[in-house]
């Protein structure tokens, strides 16, 4: 494995492990999801870069508009989450409470 992949995979291995070990607060989640989504940009943009194909040229640029959206909905659910409970730890978040 060539080293530019071995990167780009355990930085999306690191955003994950992140996402799925760290659990406390809501902002910490949000940026491991844009990690992975910034990892998986860049192998996007390399991959179409390296098969010099114009078919998948458009694919980093929607993999960047779709990390865009997930972000602004992101930061809206935890600004309304840290208006209604307060702050944004991850145990106060019951969606049976709400």
């Amino acid at each position: 494995m060539a080293p530019v992949h071995f990167s780009i995979t355990m930085a999306f291995l690191l955003g994950f492990s992140g996402l799925a070990l760290v659990r406390k607060h809501l902002l910490s989640a949000l940026l491991c999801l844009e990690a992975m989504m910034l990892s998986l940009y860049v192998a996007v943009a390399m991959w179409s870069f390296q098969t010099e194909s114009t078919i998948f040229s458009s694919a980093p640029m929607m993999l960047l508009a779709f990390s865009a959206c997930e972000a602004s909905a992101g930061l809206a659910i935890l600004v309304a989450t840290s208006r209604t409970h307060g702050s944004d730890l991850m145990k106060n978040l019951n969606l049976l409470k709400c």
